[in-house]
């Protein structure tokens, strides 16, 4: 896993064209991840074993998204946003070498009061044709419709089914699942529309090599491929 300094990467050139061309769309899709809770010790231990940040991936949710970002997007108060981190395992049989898992909700005094607003789930793999074939895998996986995306030089699959969006993004060695639930959006904007922004946002945290390490992150059971 990485610290916080990122960098755009090859992908950065096209990113605003994406979002021009998809200010029309709607969408609507769920990845289910399972996020157990785990107790302050074995918090504490999974970020011993979890080691410092030294793969592809931060491990801190919020040097992935920050909270006061998903608000701005989703036209939140600050402060109405929480958001919990979960380490994954490695997956040798799919050359998944590591795995973050993200899940923002809303606070309990604010107006989402406790519902999901955004999971993320990042991924990284040994090489760009075990991330390429996982991504395949996992997005003919999903239910609904769906249609192919360019963001700049990542590829990305948007699924549609009712009440839900997912955007399942790959670069270089790097998978990216958004999903956005069914919710009110700032000006009338289409799901698909805040899941390229997100995108845009989110692929250089988890595209490049980096940092520091970070506490308070749980783990999850081996067995979840994603």
């Amino acid at each position: 896993m990485r610290g916080a300094n990122c960098r755009h990467g090859a992908f950065g050139a096209g990113l605003v064209a994406v979002v021009l061309a998809l200010s029309g769309c709607g969408a609507s899709a769920l990845e289910q991840t399972e996020v157990p809770t785990f107790p302050t010790s074995a918090e504490t231990s999974a970020a011993a074993v979890a080691g410092p940040d030294d793969g592809v991936l931060p491990d801190d949710c919020a040097r992935i998204l920050a909270v006061g970002d998903l608000e701005a997007l989703l036209g939140l108060p600050l402060g109405s946003v929480a958001q919990r981190t979960t380490i994954g395992v490695a997956e040798p049989s799919v050359g998944r070498t590591e795995r973050v898992a993200c899940v923002y909700t809303g606070t309990a005094g604010g107006p989402a009061r406790g519902r999901t607003l955004l999971n993320i789930n990042a991924s990284a793999y040994t090489d760009a044709d075990a991330a390429g074939k996982q991504w395949r895998v996992n997005a003919e996986a999903e239910d609904g419709g769906r249609r192919e995306l360019p963001i700049g030089s990542a590829s990305a699959v948007l699924v549609e089914r009712r009440g839900e969006a997912v955007l399942m993004v790959v670069h270089e060695v790097s998978n990216l699942t958004l999903v956005l639930p069914g919710q009110p959006l700032p000006g009338g904007r289409a799901p698909a529309d805040v899941l390229v922004d997100l995108a845009l946002r989110v692929l250089p945290a988890v595209s490049t090599v980096g940092g520091t390490s970070s506490a308070g992150t749980t783990t999850e059971p081996p067995g979840t491929v994603s």
